[in-house]
Order: structure tokens, then sequence, then C-alpha cells
């Protein structure tokens, strides 16, 4: 983390949306240490893990992690937000090695995830998981509720979705965040998102036919 640290310090670009981005980014370290099945060398391959980052208009974390694991160049860092960059404040899938899915419109990748998940079953590709990593402002997106529900529905068992829960959100429930997904069928952990282990194990305590929903709770986006 030193190391990941120090690469984080180097984007000086522009960056608007810093909260966002550094409220990931332990869990986005345990992901690519830890979890994740994906190499540069294997980026391409079919049978890797799949990973989605909806919460995409704060990606100064996720190019950090992808710098410290090699999928693109350390000195790209410096350039982030300028205009020459490959690095914008919004991650490109066309630009930017080992970015799944351009995003920043929130609510878009939770229903894409669903589909990654729903696409590779029915090609027979069931050792490969589709982690979605959402915040909790967004799942007051309509479309996020729908993907969950229909994950639930069909058992799309090889998703897990990580909700940084940082209690930026207009709208909350009154059981807490995991209750919007378990009472759709979805396997549920709530843990503190600051610790590596307990990152770890929350996103793999997947259940067979359901759908995983890790909920990495944060200190607040605006201060206490």
């Amino acid at each position: 983390m030193t190391v990941l640290t120090a690469d984080l310090a180097r984007l000086t670009g522009d960056e608007k949306h810093s909260p966002s981005a550094y409220s990931t980014l332990d869990v986005l370290w345990v992901l690519y240490d830890r979890v994740l099945r994906i190499s540069p060398e294997t980026r391409d391959d079919p049978e890797r893990d799949y990973f989605l980052l909806s919460k995409g208009h704060g990606p100064a974390a996720f190019y950090a992690v992808l710098a410290e694991k090699g999928f693109v160049p350390a000195d790209w860092l410096d350039g982030m937000g300028r205009w020459d960059s490959p690095l914008g404040h919004h991650p490109d899938r066309l630009l930017v090695p080992g970015v799944e899915i351009s995003s920043g419109s929130l609510g878009h990748g939770l229903p894409l995830g669903a589909g990654v998940a729903l696409g590779l079953r029915a090609q027979g590709l069931l050792k490969p998981r589709v982690y979605v990593l959402v915040g909790d402002a967004e799942l007051d997106e309509g479309s996020n509720h729908e993907a969950i529900a229909y994950a639930g529905a069909v058992g799309l068992d090889s998703l897990t979705v990580i909700v940084v829960d940082n209690q930026s959100a207009t709208h909350g429930w009154s059981d807490g965040i995991a209750s919007r997904f378990t009472v759709n069928g979805w396997s549920a952990v709530t843990a503190w998102g600051r610790d590596h282990d307990q990152i770890e194990a929350g996103l793999r305590q997947h259940r067979p036919g359901r759908p995983h929903v890790f909920v990495a709770v944060t200190e607040p986006k605006w201060g206490a």
C-alpha cells in the first residue's frame, strides 16, 4: 500500500471527485491484490474474472491500482486529466488497458454486470466471477433496482456487487443498504471498508445460487 499511496500522489490533475476516489482505494487494492483472477497477461482471457467500475466519476484510485499491478505505465499517472492523457476523469475502455467498461454515468455498471454474468453463463463459462463497484448514492438510480431484482430472480451467482458506503446517498434504507439486496434473494455482508482482511472475507462469502453484495462502510464523504 505504501507504493500504491505514492502512485496515487502522482495524480495531480484537476481531480474533481477525490472523495469518491479515496473511498474506493482499499477495496480496489484488495480486489486486485488478493481476489481477482486477472493480470496484464490474461486481461483478454475469457476465463478471467471481470471488474466493472460503475462508480466511474472518481477513477483516480483505480488508475493507481492498475499502474501498481502493471496494466498501465506508472508515468501515465502524472498526466491524468490532461487533454492528451488516456487517463480521463471517466475511464475509457478503449484507451486504458484493464478497463472493462467506459463509465461515469451512474446507474449503468450494475445492469452491465448482470448482462456479463448472464452472458458468461450462457456460454458455459462458469469459473469467471463478475465484480461491480457502485457508490451508495448510485443506488438511487432505478436501473440499479431493476438489475438487483433481475439478478436475484435468475440466480446470477457469479455476480458480486461492492457498494462503497460513504454516506453520500440522498435517500437511505431503514434496515441498511444490504436489505435492498437481500429482499431480492442476494447474499450480503457488511463490514468496515478500510480493513483489508474484512474486505477479503466479505468478498469471498458468496453462496451458490445467489448473487452477492459486499457493503464496504467508510468514513462519511463530507465529514462527521
